[in-house]
C-alpha cells in the first residue's frame, strides 16, 4: 500500500509538517512526508521534511504531469494541498490522481469556486441561511464600509473607509473590489474555526479559534474557544455536498447575544492549524485513518479548550548551503 504523503507548496509550514510526520510515524513507521515547493532550498518545511522537490508553479502547463511523477516516484498515496491558488487546478484534475490510486484531499470543482469567488460564497451562505455581511452600494455607500477583492486571499487590497473623504476613484474603479458593512470590532471577534469534513461529507470536528493577533493575514496569536459557534455548524453545515478535509471558515462572533456573521471559506488547512492540532483535534490522524485505513470518522469535540498560542520567529539551519 502506498502510505507516502506529499505536502505541496510547504514554505514556512514547518508545524504542519512535522504533524503529518508525527501521526505518520505511529501507523506505518517507514512511510515518509515529502514537500514540494518552487525554491525549497530556502524553504523552511522543506528542510525537515523527510525529502523534497522542487516543482513548476501551479499556473505551468506541466504542474500537474510533474506532481504525478513524483507521486509515482515516491510511491505516494496522499496529496495535501495547502494554498489557494492549487484548489481549482488540482480539483479538477482529481480524476487523474484517483486513477492511480492516490488520494488527493481537495474538495470537488464546485464548492472550491463558490469559496474563491467571495460573490458566489455570499450565494452559498445564503442558500444556508448564514448571516454575512451586508452589501453596501459603492455608488450610494454609507459609512464606516469595509472594501475587499472578490478572489483576494492572505488579507491583501482590503480598506476601512470611515468616512466619505476616504473613498477614492481608485476604490470606486476596481471592478473587483467588494462593498460590504463595516463589523465593529468592539462588538464582534474573529474566529476562524477548523472543520474536518469526512468522505461523506459530514462535519466531524469544529475547532473555533480566535484570532487575537494576525500578521500577514495569518494568525499570530489565538486561543481556542468551546462555544456556540460550534452548534451552529453543526445545525447550518452538518453536510456540505463537495467538501472534503480540513475546511477553515472564518466568522466574526459576539458573545453577548450570540450573533455570527459569515466572511470566508477556505477548503484547506489553515495557517493557525497547528493550534488545533495541538489542542487535539488531529486532523492529520483522522485523515490517515479514513483514507489508508478506510475507518469511518465521526463526530467528536474532544479537544483542549481555551488552549493560548503564542507564535514567534524560529530557525531551520542548512549546513554548506550553496
Amino acid at each position: 500500500m502506498k502510505t507516502n504523503i506529499i505536502i505541496t507548496s510547504a514554505g514556512q509550514r514547518v508545524s504542519l509538517v512535522k504533524a503529518f510526520q508525527k501521526e505518520l510515524q505511529k501507523k506505518y513507521p517507514h512511510s515518509k512526508v515529502i514537500a514540494l515547493d518552487r525554491c525549497p532550498e530556502l524553504s523552511a518545511a522543506c528542510q525537515v521534511a523527510d525529502g523534497f522537490y522542487k516543482i513548476c508553479s501551479v499556473t505551468d502547463d506541466h504542474y500537474v504531469s510533474e506532481l504525478l511523477q513524483i507521486c509515482k516516484k515516491e510511491n505516494v498515496g496522499m496529496i495535501i494541498p495547502t494554498i489557494d491558488t492549487e484548489l481549482r487546478i488540482l480539483s479538477e484534475s482529481k480524476p487523474i490522481f484517483q486513477a492511480e490510486k492516490i488520494h488527493l484531499i481537495i474538495s470537488d470543482e464546485k464548492f472550491i469556486k463558490q469559496c474563491r469567488d467571495k460573490r458566489e460564497l455570499n450565494h452559498f451562505f445564503s442558500e444556508y441561511n448564514i448571516r454575512f455581511p451586508r452589501p453596501v452600494d459603492k455608488h450610494q455607500p454609507s459609512f464606516p464600509l469595509f472594501i475587499k477583492p472578490f478572489d483576494g486571499s492572505l488579507s491583501k487590497d482590503i480598506f476601512i473607509i470611515r468616512e466619505a473623504s476616504e473613498l477614492t476613484d481608485f476604490h470606486i474603479g476596481q471592478p473587483k473590489f467588494m462593498f460590504m458593512e463595516y463589523i465593529d470590532p468592539d462588538h464582534y471577534k474573529e474566529y476562524t474555526v477548523d472543520c474536518y469534513y469526512n468522505r461523506k461529507n459530514q462535519l466531524s470536528c469544529a475547532v473555533p479559534r480566535q484570532r487575537i493577533a494576525v500578521r500577514s493575514g495569518e494568525i499570530h496569536k489565538g486561543v481556542t474557544d468551546k462555544n456556540s459557534i460550534m452548534d451552529y455548524l453543526k445545525t447550518k453545515i452538518s453536510t456540505i455536498p463537495g467538501a472534503i478535509g480540513c475546511i477553515t471558515f472564518q466568522l466574526f462572533y459576539n458573545k453577548d447575544n450570540q450573533d455570527i456573521i459569515a466572511i470566508e471559506i477556505n477548503p484547506r488547512f489553515g495557517g493557525g492549524y497547528p493550534l488545533s492540532y495541538e489542542a487535539g483535534a488531529n486532523y492529520p490522524k483522522m485523515l490517515i485513518e479514513e483514507y489508508f485505513e478506510d475507518k469511518a470518522i465521526h463526530y467528536t469535540d474532544d479537544w483542549e479548550d481555551r488552549l493560548l498560542m503564542l507564535r514567534y520567529d524560529a530557525e531551520v539551519l542548512v549546513r554548506n548551503y550553496e
